[in-house]
Order: C-alpha cells, then structure tokens, then sequence
C-alpha cells in the first residue's frame, strides 16, 4: 500500500479538534543555565541555543551536563517532554522543537520552556506540527522583538495544535503515533543518507590528500602567483549609483565563492559601473580565492567570463605550468591553512598571500608530463567532487529529493482543515 493510500484511510472522516497548546499538557518555563555551568560529566542538560544548532527532533542523549547542584536549581525534563526554544535572532529557529526520549532525568534552562504532554497528545506529533507552515504563522502572530525574537511561554499557550478524534483518546494516539511513525521513517531515511554523505566526503578528503602527496623528486614546489599570468581583484561600483545595476555584466560576490563551479551570478552591472569602478572582466576558467572575512579561503572556479568584486583574488593559470582544475584542488585541500594566515579583526587575506602560498606541481621539469599527471588527478577528484558536493548529481540531491518528499508527506500530515468559527 502507497504512503498516500495509507494516509487517505488512516485520515478518512477523522473529525480534528483544534486546542491551544496550554490545553494538551503542561508549559514550564526554563531559568539560567550560562554555558560556564556546562561540566564534562553529570546531569544531561539541554540548552536552547543547541536545538537549533545541533540537535534534530529528537535525542536520546544530551550533548553537555552540569553538576548535581547546578541541575537542583533548573527545571526539569523527563523522557517524551518537548523542550522549546523562545528565543533567537531569527523566527525560524523562536519555537523549534527537540523531543528529549532519554533514560535519565535531564535539565534546560532560560530561553526554553518545557512542554509536558497530557496523555492525550504525544510530544514527538507535536514536534513534527512545529515544522509545518500553520505553526510558523501562528507563531509569527505572537514573535515580539527585531534584532531577538521572543515569543513567550504564555503566548506559546496560545497556539493551536490540531487533535484527530478528540472523543476517542485512545483511537487519536493511534493516528497520532501512525503519523510519528511515517514521518520517522522519511527522517531515518534522510539521515542514512545524510550520513553516508559525511562519509564520502571524509573518504573523499582522504583521498585528494593522496592523491595531492608526492615522493621526494616527483614534485616541485612554485607559487600560486608563479603559475598564474595574471592575479588581479576587481571593485564595487557604488551602490547609490541606480544606473550602475540591472545590466547584463556578471558581477561576483565572495558569498557566491563556494568551492565549486559559477555558471551564472547573483547580481548584474552595467558598462557604465564597469567604466567608473575597479570592477574589471576576467576571462572564464580562472581560480577564484575569496579573501574577506568569514568567506576568506573558499575557492571556485568561474564558468564564464565575469567580473568581481574587491574581495576576490583571480588567478589567471598559465596553461603552459598548470591545469587551473588542479590548481583548484589544491586550494580546495588547503584551505584550513590558507584561511589561518588571515590578518586582522576579521581574518582577512590579501593578494600578496595568495600569490606567494605555495602549491605542488608534478613533474614540473617535464611539462608534457606534468599536465597529463595534473590532468589524471583532475578527472579523479572532479569525479568524487561530483559525487559528494553536486547539488544536481550524487548524495546531496537525492537528500534533496528526500527532504522535499518528508516536506510533502509532513504537510500531507498535518494540514487538517480549521472548522468555521476558530481563527488561529
């Protein structure tokens, strides 16, 4: 039987009770809690911040504890409570869900309220409810603040959950749990998937560092700025300046340099943003190195000829010493060390690093060898790159895929019909 006709007669002529939160178990609000209480070892301890961060759904265990004594003055959360986020700087994440099913006793603390279920709603239907699009904007009725959102407790109350045969206790935790039991089958299934995608990208690491290893004599060391024609950056025509947007001239900024390849991008300027700005053309095919802050270090590779702004460094590879590909690559595997020599407040690199970090280039006194080597190398990790990091090929688009579909099935789910008269 299909999930769907499954779902059509497990959800046939169910009459829905829509009830306010406050009505189906009880809410606690958290108190204290500072990550300086956080011990190695004790009482599992659940803060806000980590269900937005770390957890998903649900969890058997707790990633921190805190000592007896701290764990006497904090609320507390036992197996099947929903701990529930107030509190954070963007409203997706205000109301989040984490199902805490572990053994032993557990505490949270301020910016979290503990929902305890009545028996006649489980936490984990609840949780699932959080995610859909009728939570979201019945929470965003409530949400007060701009820079931190909060809805509170009490305002959390407020929100309307929908209960299947509300006369029948028993007949609504079977839909209930049917529909836990659904929606954990396409979350397992995802995170199966998710986590071999970890794997590979771990086997994949291993491998570019072997395959980017060479004995002694096999492999000589030059600059980026030595296998390169030409290293330059570009500029940002200013913003105030209407007439210099909306053109048909790619422009290139860092948050778009995320180690692969750029087909298209996000913002298009004009000849005249061109004419009276830094921002200058670069032909297809160079090494692009993000050098700004928290972008510092990524790498891509430009598809078509573009400009950029200031804070890309584009290296122009001379095809005569290298394969721009492998020079990729290698930038790729760096990246942790490039990124460490950052200057600053905020970790910024320059041209003069990039052009004087060092690279490996094979064969280097025999360029016909050399770039069938660097080329042999290139078709092996473009193939593992493909596999591990292509949002249209591989693992991450059938997560894609996986997730859209657990989206439809939760939605499918979980979309009861208001009945005339309550307005959420």
């Amino acid at each position: 039987m299909s999930h769907i006709s499954h779902m059509e007669k497990l959800l046939n002529g169910v009459e829905v009770e829509w009830r306010a939160l406050g009505e189906l178990g009880k809410l606690v609000r958290g108190n204290g809690l500072p990550k300086t209480d956080f011990t190695e070892s004790g009482i599992p301890a659940i803060h806000y911040g980590q269900i937005y961060t770390y957890y998903g759904l649900s969890t058997t265990s707790t990633k921190s504890f805190v000592s007896s004594e701290i764990a006497k003055k904090l609320k507390k959360v036992d197996r099947g409570d929903v701990v529930i986020t107030n509190t954070s700087e963007n409203l997706e994440d205000v109301g989040k869900a984490l199902v805490y099913l572990g053994e032993r006793q557990a505490v949270t603390g301020g910016h979290a309220t503990i929902f305890k279920p009545s028996e006649i709603i489980l936490g984990k239907y609840f949780a699932y409810f959080t995610q859909t699009n009728i939570f979201a904007d019945e929470k965003r009725k409530y949400a007060k603040g701009t820079k931190v959102i909060d809805v509170s407790a009490s305002d959390m109350a407020k929100i309307l959950i929908p209960i299947p045969c509300p006369d029948s206790p028993e007949k609504s935790l079977e839909i209930q749990a049917e529909i836990v039991r659904i929606l954990d089958a396409f979350a397992e299934l995802t995170a199966e998937l998710t986590a071999e995608l970890t794997a590979r990208k771990k086997q994949y690491n291993y491998y570019r560092h072997q395959l980017l290893s060479f004995e002694d004599g096999e492999a000589e060391w030059k600059t980026l700025g030595e296998v390169s024609i030409k290293v330059s950056s570009g500029g940002t025509p200013l913003s105030t300046r209407s007439e210099f947007y909306d053109g048909d001239i790619p422009w290139l900024r860092t948050q778009e340099v995320v180690f692969g390849d750029i087909f298209d991008t996000d913002i298009k300027i004009t000849e005249l943003a061109l004419k009276e700005s830094s921002a200058k053309w670069i032909p297809a095919n160079c090494v692009i190195v993000a050098i700004s802050g928290a972008t510092a270090a990524r790498s891509a590779i430009n598809k078509i000829p573009l400009t950029t702004n200031q804070h890309c460094c584009n290296l122009e590879i001379n095809p005569a010493i290298a394969n721009y590909r492998y020079v990729f690559h290698w930038v790729c595997r760096e990246h942790d060390k490039l990124k460490a020599l950052g200057q600053g407040a905020r970790g910024d690199l320059n041209a003069g690093i990039i052009k004087d970090y060092p690279i490996l280039i094979p064969y280097a006194d025999n360029p016909k060898k050399s770039l069938a080597e660097q080329a042999r190398i290139v078709a092996i990790l473009d193939k593992f790159d493909a596999l591990t990091n292509s949002i249209s090929e591989g693992l991450p688009h059938e997560i894609a895929l996986r997730q859209k579909q657990y989206e439809y099935y939760r939605d499918l789910l979980l979309s009861f019909p208001k009945p005339e008269g309550v307005v959420a």
